[in-house]
């Protein structure tokens, strides 16, 4: 007896998003894998190398990660030597991350990810796209502001 959710043809939206972040999180992966990064490291360098110096705090609400889960992702990318912590001035328990130069270094021997969105992209209807993006955009929208009671 089929399952009325496998039924439901929005659920196939939210099927076939899942599946294409995954893939494009596997991508990404097999990307960085020979410079000894994960995607979340990456991600924390892209904002520190076109950002500039972030606090730490900010970056949580940036990447939607727990706490407790950038803080580990930062260790590492310190224990790399690829960021740096600094204590903020007035609340030393804030910590402001700056790229070093170790790290800055690594950044321009990345690998440029956008072959990835290229490689799911190209000579798909431009207008089917954006008609996707627009769709994905106002869920999230709306599922948000469900959650967040407003």
């Amino acid at each position: 007896m089929p399952n009325k959710l496998t039924e439901n043809r929005l659920s196939s939206v939210g099927h076939w998003t899942k599946r294409c972040y995954l893939a494009g999180r596997a991508a990404m992966e097999a990307m960085l894998r020979p410079y000894d990064l994960g995607a979340t490291q990456w991600y924390v360098l892209y904002h520190l190398a076109n950002d500039g110096p972030s606090m730490q705090r900010d970056l949580v609400k940036t990447l939607q990660i727990e706490r407790a889960t950038l803080s580990g992702i930062v260790a590492v990318l310190v224990r790399k030597g690829l960021v740096e912590q600094i204590p903020d001035n007035t609340d030393q328990r804030q910590k402001l991350l700056r790229m070093t130069p170790a790290g800055a270094k690594l950044w321009d021997e990345l690998p440029d990810l956008a072959v990835i969105n290229a490689l799911a992209f190209d000579g798909l209807d431009e207008a089917a796209v954006a008609a996707a993006i627009e769709v994905l955009k106002t869920a999230t929208e709306r599922l948000e502001q469900m959650t967040e009671g407003k």
